[in-house]
Parts: structure tokens; C-alpha cells; sequence
């Protein structure tokens, strides 16, 4: 049975993204005609440059977290050479597979004497601590409704047969319903996975690491082990999903008017919606799924610039990704000529005093 599951898994892989770019070009489709009456003014353009360097700042953000998590695990990787690392690889999710980037993490981890056990289980736990961050958020966005009920329309038909097939009869399903199934959902997904990146847990998977190593490397990784839990860089993916999700709501806001009690739909649309694109395997980087979830948790009646705002968002997002790996890139140059300076200066000081001692 495992081997027929691992033959067929890359066609349930293309199965599945298949039908989500399937709904997807439909939905476009379906109302592609709004997005060409839509027209952005100049104060609309400012609010998305402000969109653009709230997401850059996000990133930028993101990798400073990350490195905290790897020095959890005590690996030898200072803060700067932390951020540039993430920066620079993030950009490798877009690639089939979405993995590249993770590989490059631990690459660079390794390559710097860092032991590879501990340097797969920083980089695994940062997309647990971001889920986790999501599920905290859109499950409390959802909980404050502020006098507006969100309207999940476009998903109560699919969430009603579900209901149905389980029940076995007819079931009666409102908004209300759904924005309380969700919340449950989210609140349960959030436990298991805070009990999942517990430190006996992850310690776990450290020492099960170990016995895979190969014979020809002599640091034990069983000496490296999670002392506390991790609740710092999971506050720090929360600042992360609450930066991402500002701009995401400018980006609204950008297209059309936006009142206060519309906010917390549209954090929970992201949060979720941004979760679904982590998760789902073999998406480059969330593509499809986060723009079919955004648009499924959107209605029409409230939000009718849904589809030009998440594909402005998308754009956004890459553009963002793309200027902070400038950055990353910027940095290690800078990094590498001020090197360089250094070693000119130590090899100046020490001609200089061979001489004197000559």
C-alpha cells in the first residue's frame, strides 16, 4: 500500500493544484469584467507604496525572527549573516517543489560548521511557528465581529454538503455557523500544533536525527537541545502575520472604502488564506491556493474589488520578496568588501611588524 501511495503521490500533488487553478481562472474569469471598470488614483498609489514597504518590512522581519530561532539551537550564525541567508533564499519557494528555499537555509548552516540535525529542525520550525501565528490570528479576527456578521456565502454550500455526508441529513447552514466552525477549527488546529513544537517533542526529533547521521561526522547533535519553549519566535510570527495582513487590508483599502468593522473579515481572510497557500503541498510559494481562499472568505456584496486587490497583493508580495532579496544581497556585499578591508588591515599590521622585528 506505501508503495503505491509513493507512486502516485506527484499525480494527487497535480491533481490537487489542477482543480484549485481550475476554480481559480473560472472565478477570474467570472469577474474579470469588474476588475477592468476599477481605476487607482494617486492617493490609492501612495497607499499601495505604503502596502509595498510594510511587506518589505515584513520579510526583513521575518528573517530577524528567524535567526533567533536558530540560536536557539545553538548553530554558528550571527544575526546579519541570518538575515541575508533568508533573504537571498526566500525567493527559491516560487521554484517547483517549494522546498529550494529550505534547502538553502540548511546549506548555509552547514556550511558554516553548523550541525545539520539542528540546523532542519530551525528551519521546519519556522512554517510551524508562522502557521501557528496564522491560526492565533484569523481564529481571534473571526471572534471579533464588530457589529458587522461576515458573510461566507461562497462557502456555505461547499461547508453544507460536508455537513450533510457527515449527518447524514438535511442541514441548515448560515454565515453565522460557518465564522463559528471556522473558530472551532482554528482554535483546535492552534492547540495541536503548540503541543507539536513543545521542546520534548522537537528534542525528539533531534536525537531521531542523530542516529542518521553519517559515520564520517563526529559532533553529536544529541548535545544540542531545545531548553525552553519557543514562545519568543512564535510572538515574533505573530508581529510577522500581523504586518503581512496590514498589507494586505491597505491593499483593500487602496481600491475601495474600508470601515473599521470590515477589518477583522478581512484579517482572518488573510490569516487563513495565507495558512491554506503554507500548508498545501507543491504550491510555489501559496500560489492559487492563497488567491481561491481569499476569494472564497470574500464576498462580493462586501468586498467587489476582491479579485483586483488579491492579485495587486500578489504582485505586491513577490515585489516585496524581490526587493528585500536586493537587500540580502546588498548586505552580504557589503559585508564581504568590509571583510576584505579587514584582512588588507591585518596584513598591512603584520608586514609591518615582521619589519620592525627584522
Amino acid at each position: 500500500m506505501k508503495q503505491v501511495f509513493v507512486r502516485i503521490k506527484p499525480y494527487i500533488r497535480w491533481f490537487v493544484l489542477g482543480i484549485v487553478w481550475f476554480f481559480l481562472a473560472k472565478t477570474i474569469k467570472d469577474r474579470f469584467s469588474e476588475v477592468l471598470t476599477l481605476k487607482i488614483d494617486a492617493q490609492g498609489g501612495v497607499v499601495l507604496a505604503v502596502a509595498l514597504l510594510i511587506t518589505i518590512v515584513a520579510h526583513i522581519w521575518s528573517a530577524w525572527v528567524w535567526t533567533k530561532i536558530v540560536k536557539m539551537f545553538q548553530q554558528p550564525l550571527n544575526t546579519q549573516e541570518g538575515i541575508v541567508i533568508y533573504l537571498t533564499t526566500n525567493l527559491a519557494k516560487y521554484s517547483p517543489g517549494n522546498i529550494w528555499h529550505f534547502y538553502g537555509r540548511i546549506a548555509a548552516i552547514t556550511s558554516r560548521g553548523g550541525d545539520k540535525g539542528a540546523a532542519i529542525v530551525s528551519v521546519v520550525l519556522e512554517p510551524l511557528l508562522m502557521a501557528a501565528a496564522a491560526l492565533a490570528i484569523g481564529s481571534l479576527a473571526i471572534s471579533l465581529n464588530w457589529g458587522i456578521v461576515p458573510d461566507y456565502s461562497n462557502i456555505v454550500p461547499y461547508f453544507k454538503k460536508v455537513a450533510e455526508w457527515v449527518s447524514g441529513g438535511n442541514i441548515t447552514l448560515t454565515s453565522f455557523n460557518i465564522s463559528l466552525i471556522l473558530q472551532i477549527i482554528g482554535n483546535i488546529s492552534l492547540v495541536l500544533v503548540l503541543i507539536g513544537i513543545h521542546p520534548r517533542i522537537l528534542n525528539k526529533l533531534l536525537h531521531r536525527l542523530s542516529r542518521n547521521k553519517s559515520k564520517g561526522e563526529t559532533k553529536e547533535i544529541t548535545t544540542i537541545k531545545l531548553t525552553t519553549y519557543p514562545w519568543k519566535p512564535f510572538l515574533g510570527e505573530i508581529g510577522f502575520i500581523i504586518w503581512r495582513g496590514l498589507g494586505f487590508i491597505l491593499t483593500f483599502t487602496a481600491l475601495q472604502p474600508i470601515v473599521w468593522q470590515q477589518i477583522p473579515q478581512l484579517t482572518s481572510a488573510f490569516a487563513f488564506a495565507w495558512l491554506l497557500g503554507l500548508i498545501v503541498p507543491g504550491a510555489p510559494g501559496g500560489l492559487g491556493v492563497f488567491e481561491f481562499t481569499a476569494y472564497s472568505l470574500l464576498n462580493n456584496s462586501q468586498f467587489p474589488t476582491e479579485i483586483a486587490a488579491v492579485g495587486l497583493y500578489r504582485l505586491i508580495s513577490i515585489l516585496a520578496e524581490a526587493i528585500a532579496a536586493l537587500i540580502g544581497g546588498g548586505l552580504s556585499k557589503t559585508r564581504s568588501q568590509e571583510s576584505g578591508v579587514r584582512s588588507q588591515e591585518s596584513g598591512v599590521r603584520s608586514q609591518e611588524s615582521g619589519d620592525r622585528s627584522s
